[in-house]
């Protein structure tokens, strides 16, 4: 057997593993890393000049912001998430941008404003299971 193949079905099947038994707030947190994940081969995929792959990897990105997007309870919540709202809106055309332009450094600021928000959903983890 392949063991790159082998590896990818191991992460695969860990994966899967690891968001059945995660609380919402993990996997909010497993999202944000994908994401970041996704960002990060998308600029080595735009060093190898591996179009193909870029877009793939930037539609996969874009997809992880929309779905931290559509997890934002905004019915409830809308005073207090719409800057969350707008910056997620924003991360996901800046990510377009820079499929179009092929231009890693947006990819840098997407996921500089990514981390900013990980940071502060990682703290709130802290918080609550500190209580």
């Amino acid at each position: 057997m392949n063991p790159m193949l082998a590896l990818r079905q191991y992460q695969k099947v860990n994966g899967v593993a690891q968001t059945s038994v995660a609380s919402p707030h993990r996997l909010v947190q497993m999202l944000m890393q994908g994401g970041l994940d996704r960002i990060a081969q998308a600029k080595g995929a735009i060093a190898r000049n591996d179009i193909a792959q870029r877009g793939i990897l930037i539609g996969k990105a874009i997809d992880i912001v929309g779905g931290l997007r559509e997890g934002l309870d905004l019915e409830n919540h809308a005073d207090s998430l719409a800057e969350l709202d707008s910056l997620y809106t924003y991360m996901s055309r800046r990510l377009v941008e820079a499929n179009v332009k092929s231009d890693p450094a947006i990819l840098d600021e997407v996921a500089r404003l990514l981390i900013t928000v990980k940071e502060g959903w990682d703290a709130i983890g802290d918080q609550t299971a500190e209580s």
